[in-house]
């Protein structure tokens, strides 16, 4: 699997690039990742998205 941010994007694109990796709206990705992140309290979520965003490639120019 080859994961890569999207250009579709609010801050670093790895919500985007996972929906389209998925097949899922990009909002749908957003608001069920929000959502998990406020369930663990935010900082695990936090700590996920910081190394998707420094592990996913750049997206497409």
């Amino acid at each position: 699997m080859n994961l890569k941010r999207s250009n579709d994007r609010y801050l670093a694109g790895v919500c985007g690039g996972l929906a389209e990796q998925f097949g899922v709206s990009p909002f749908l990705m957003r608001v069920l990742y929000a959502a998990v992140s406020f369930i663990t309290f935010v900082l695990p979520g936090l700590i996920v998205y910081i190394v998707l965003w420094n592990t996913m490639e750049k997206p497409d120019e």
